[in-house]
C-alpha cells in the first residue's frame, strides 16, 4: 500500500476532544434493532447526547466476535428484515440530520457478496466515514483497503492484548481513522472490571501510530468509561447501550433511556481526571 495521509472526519473530530477538556465517546448500536427507522432515531438522540463517533453493527448470522447481547441484537434485526440496502439507507438518513462520523461494523462476508468496491461507493454516497472489519487480516485486506482509501473510507482495524508487536506495527500502518483496541480477549460483553495492563497496552499502540486510540470491548459503566478513558483517546461502549434496547423494546421511553446512558458516559469522560478517550462494546 502506499503512504496515507490521515485527514478524515473521524480521526479530525477525536483528536479535537481534547480541546474542549473531554475524551471520545464511541457508542454502538445493531443497526435494525428493533427496526431501522427507530436507529434513526437513536443515532441523532446519541448524536445529540453528547456522542463523538457512532458506530452501526450490521447485523451477520455468524458474528465471531460478538457476544450475546448484541449476536441476539443481530438476530433481532434480521428478523425484522435489516440488510445492507436498508442499512445504508438509514446512514442517508441519519446524515441528512446529523453531522456526527458513522463508522458501520460488519464482517466481510456481507460485504464480499455485496462487492467490495460497491459496498464502499455506496456507504460514501449514503454518509459513512469508516468501517471496521473484525474478521478480515490484514493479510486479505488490500482489495477492500484500495477501494477505501480511493473513496474516503477509513478502514478501521482491531488491536488485542495479545498482538505481537511485529503484527501490531504491521496492523497499525494499514490503519485509518483511528484504532481500535480491544480491551480483554474474548468477545463483546459488558464486565465487572477493566483490563489491569490497558496503560502498557495502549503504550506499545502508541509507538505505531499518530491516529486516535480507542479502548472498547468490556466498557458498560460511567466510572468504567473515566477509568479507561486514562489510557487512551476514545472509549466506545456497545453492550450495554444494546441491553436497554432489547429491555426497552420499540416503546416511548426507548430513544430517552438510550439517550440519557450516552450523556451519563459523556459527562464521566469530561472530568478533569480524565486524560485520553475510550470505547466500549
Amino acid at each position: 500500500m502506499t503512504e496515507h495521509t490521515f485527514n478524515s472526519h473521524i480521526t479530525g473530530t477525536l483528536q479535537n476532544t481534547p480541546t474542549r477538556g473531554q475524551k471520545g465517546l464511541i457508542p454502538y448500536i445493531m443497526a435494525g434493532d428493533p427496526d431501522l427507522d427507530t436507529t434513526v432515531e437513536l443515532a441523532v438522540a446519541m448524536a445529540e447526547a453528547g456522542a463523538d463517533v457512532l458506530e452501526l453493527g450490521v447485523p451477520f448470522s455468524d458474528p465471531v466476535a460478538d457476544g450475546p447481547t448484541i449476536q441476539a441484537a443481530g438476530q433481532r434485526a434480521l428478523a425484522a428484515g435489516a440488510k445492507l440496502p436498508g442499512i445504508l439507507e438509514a446512514v442517508r438518513q441519519i446524515r441528512r440530520r446529523s453531522h456526527i462520523p458513522l463508522v458501520l461494523m460488519t464482517y466481510y462476508n456481507p460485504v464480499y457478496r455485496y462487492g467490495p468496491e460497491k459496498f464502499v461507493l455506496d456507504a460514501v454516497a449514503a454518509g459513512a466515514g469508516g468501517m471496521i472489519v473484525p474478521d478480515l487480516p490484514p493479510e486479505e485486506s488490500d482489495l477492500l483497503l484500495r477501494a477505501a482509501d480511493n473513496h474516503g473510507l477509513d478502514l478501521i482495524p482491531l488491536i488485542t492484548p495479545n498482538t505481537p508487536t511485529r503484527r501490531l506495527k504491521i496492523i497499525a500502518g494499514r490503519a485509518r481513522g483511528f484504532v481500535y483496541c480491544v480491551s480483554v480477549t474474548g468477545v463483546t460483553g459488558e464486565r465487572r472490571q477493566i483490563a489491569a495492563n490497558l496503560s502498557a497496552f495502549t503504550a506499545a499502540v502508541r509507538e505505531h501510530t499518530v491516529l486516535p486510540v480507542a479502548v472498547g470491548f468490556g466498557i458498560s459503566r460511567p466510572e468504567q468509561a473515566a477509568q479507561t478513558a486514562q489510557y487512551c483517546d476514545a472509549v466506545v461502549v456497545g453492550s450495554a447501550l444494546v441491553k436497554t434496547v432489547a429491555e426497552r423494546g420499540n416503546t416511548p421511553d426507548l430513544v430517552p433511556s438510550v439517550a440519557r446512558q450516552v450523556g451519563e458516559l459523556k459527562k464521566a469522560l469530561a472530568g478533569r481526571e480524565v486524560k485520553q478517550v475510550v470505547t466500549a462494546l
